[in-house]
């Protein structure tokens, strides 16, 4: 059942610990599973033949005979996000504390490449999910029938979920803009039909409209937004005076182009980001952002998710975390 390493190069099995230690191979596995009894002394001697032998269990064999891996699996449509770049190191510490081991699996929104994952998900005994992901496969998730979180989104009531309060989010952006006098403000978005672009920009808008602001919105891609489309709009709005993001890249990128353009920042055009990433804060200027939090969001999808291995009961099965605004040199 295990394949093990001794001293040197010889390989050992279960067998040889059980012919050490004088008992069945069936009492050895009882001691490596901590599963069914055995008396003291009998476990002692196989410790002790385990120790002498160096013996390292095949995890894959015993995840075979467990029918349990100790792998999360985290689903991310992209890695080359600053944000969950930064989200994902959260997760990986939060995993390996809980004795389990990462699965990072990278979509790149490719419905081909998903299907390979699942099916990897199935075949090697993953104990849970982590998707970071707005997929539109969810019934095929949910065939596997293992745990999953959702991170970001809300994919079902069913599927317990944690995500950032992006209409939260807009609001903050919006006061802050209207605070300071801003009165024709452009709002660079990610894709519109995510939801929590929507979210983001209701919360964003609610407050421009009772202020009678007028604005101005383009959706761009999160993944790789066009620097020339962000020009272009810089360009051909030479009176806006605030600018809102629904990135820090995205941010970064206006930043360039008003700078390109001779805007002053935040003396003619105030910049606000979202995400708060690392970059944020060493940018020239430095870079009010809405700060989403990463390490609490991760702390608790990884709880969330061994509570559900464990068939524990959560409460709330679906949170929803406050942002708050993170005030730099990019607004007035």
């Amino acid at each position: 059942m295990y394949n093990v390493t001794h001293r040197g190069d010889t390989m050992s099995t279960i067998k040889d610990v059980a012919k050490l230690a004088h008992v069945s191979v069936a009492t050895v596995s009882r001691v490596i599973n901590q599963k069914g009894y055995v008396n003291i002394e009998t476990r002692q001697l196989v410790l002790d033949a385990i120790e002498k032998l160096n013996y390292v269990p095949n995890e894959l064999a015993r995840s075979l005979f467990q029918k349990k891996s100790r792998i999360i699996a985290v689903m991310l449509p992209h890695l080359t996000a600053y944000y969950f770049a930064e989200l994902l190191e959260y997760i990986e510490t939060y995993t390996i504390d809980q004795n389990y081991r990462l699965m990072v699996c990278n979509s790149q929104d490719d419905p081909e490449k998903e299907s390979k994952y699942l099916r990897i998900f199935d075949q090697y005994n993953i104990d849970g999910i982590i998707l970071i992901s707005n997929t539109h496969r969810i019934d095929d998730y949910k065939k596997l029938g293992i745990p999953i979180v959702e991170i970001d989104h809300k994919l079902g009531e069913d599927i317990p979920s944690i995500q950032s309060n992006n209409y939260q989010g807009g609001k903050l952006a919006a006061n802050k803009l209207v605070s300071i006098g801003c009165r024709k403000i452009i709002h660079l978005r990610g894709p519109s039909d995510l939801v929590i672009v929507r979210e983001r920009s209701n919360g964003f808008n609610s407050v421009l409209k009772e202020n009678n602001i007028i604005n101005f919105s383009y959706d761009l891609d999160f993944r790789a937004p066009s620097p020339t489309d962000i020009a272009n709009v810089v360009k051909s709005n030479p009176d806006c005076d605030g600018i809102f993001c629904d990135s820090d890249y995205i941010a970064i990128l206006a930043i360039q182009a008003l700078k390109s353009s001779g805007r002053r920042i935040p003396e003619d055009v105030s910049v606000i980001g979202f995400d708060d990433i690392e970059i944020a804060s060493v940018l020239t200027p430095k870079l009010t952002t809405i700060s989403q939090p990463r390490k609490l969001i991760s702390e608790y999808a990884v709880n969330a998710l061994i509570k559900l291995i464990n068939k524990e009961k959560l409460d709330p099965f679906h949170r929803n975390v406050d942002v708050k605004l993170i005030e730099r040199d990019t607004t007035k």
